[in-house]
């Protein structure tokens, strides 16, 4: 497996890194696996065929994703240095998922969700102490607009000094707000981002427009391309009309994928089924296979020791140019989404 380096540092990650938010606790949301025993077995597996970077958040069930993770690393003694870890900090680790989706939680404390210089430290070090080691890169899930950009990076550049992290990330936000912080970074001495987690996919790709240029091609150096949702939550891995045990009861899946569906989603997830029969692959291994091709590393949930097997196939997957285009010629341009 050839691994690559993230951005403009000397991390190097695998090509698929393995997605934490569907392990934990079924009281945050009723679609994540509880089950540690499988959890262990897939996390075993995906580690010995050579995915070895994974991504959590301490938001993902509480926290216990990270747990999850702390007890696969003790469980089967491996060592630190053999795997790249990515965490994030933004919201109020005590809300469900479905709260946040609905925006019905009334915060009994402010400071516990944002990107106040307060909650960054208090978050990292509660995120080391359930994974029982450092981060290896700590990423903002989401951009606080409510605090100074210059706190919010000082807070990370401390973060990063104090050894409670290597590098640091981003995730979804505009790209004019992406290039304020590193410009910030930069000017002070900092430590920047070295990573964007971004929503693209097949279905999603209003990313091409800002966002993935600025991070290819930047004065302050490229930033790695790590997508979230690469098969848009399950949208782009079955036929038309099949529904996923998460699609039926993961509110923010429905307002992202579900809600005034545009015509030419149908024409895409058509075509990327097309494709799946034409080079014997499923079509998530073809959806996958189209976000490597586009220079990212995507972040991908696995459910099974089968769907390990299934979703390294997309690097063997080679889709042509015609291909490429044939995928994406039928898209229209979505509302903005981060």
């Amino acid at each position: 497996m050839e691994y690559k380096k993230l951005g403009n540092s000397g991390l190097y990650i695998a090509p698929i890194l393995v997605g934490c938010m569907s392990y934990g606790k079924k009281s945050w949301a009723d679609w994540v696996m509880e089950d540690e025993d499988q959890i262990m077995e897939i996390l075993k597996k995906c580690y010995d065929l050579g995915l070895r970077t994974f991504d959590t958040a301490n938001v993902y069930s509480f926290g216990y994703s990270e747990v999850l993770l702390g007890k696969f690393i003790k469980k089967f003694d491996i060592p630190r240095e053999n795997i790249v870890i990515l965490s994030k900090v933004y919201f109020n680790v005590e809300a469900t998922i479905s709260d946040r989706a609905q925006a019905k939680v009334v915060w009994p404390f402010k400071n516990r969700e944002g990107l106040s210089r307060k909650h960054i430290l208090d978050a990292i070090n509660k995120s080391v102490e359930r994974l029982g080691t450092y981060v290896d890169v700590y990423q903002i899930h989401r951009l606080d607009e409510g605090t100074p950009k210059e706190e919010i990076m000082r807070a990370l550049n401390d973060v990063v000094n104090q050894g409670l992290a290597r590098y640091i990330g981003a995730s979804s936000m505009r790209a004019v707000d992406f290039a304020q912080l590193q410009a910030i970074a930069d000017k002070n001495g900092w430590h920047k981002f070295i990573s964007m987690q971004n929503h693209y996919n097949l279905l999603y790709r209003e990313e091409e427009r800002e966002m993935i240029p600025f991070c290819k091609d930047n004065i302050f150096g490229e930033v790695g391309l790590i997508p979230w949702s690469p098969i848009a939550r399950g949208k782009l891995a079955r036929p038309l009309g099949t529904v996923s045990a998460r699609e039926k009861s993961d509110i923010g899946f429905k307002s992202k994928y579900l809600k005034d569906v545009q015509e030419d989603s149908e024409v895409i997830i058509n075509r990327v089924e097309e494709l799946s029969k034409k080079h014997g692959v499923s079509m998530a291994s073809i959806a996958t296979a189209w976000t490597i091709a586009k220079g990212c590393a995507p972040i991908v949930g696995l459910s099974s020791v089968d769907r390990v097997d299934d979703i390294l196939v997309s690097l063997t997957v080679k889709l042509s140019e015609d291909d490429i285009k044939y995928l994406e010629e039928p898209y229209t341009p979505r509302p903005v989404d981060y």
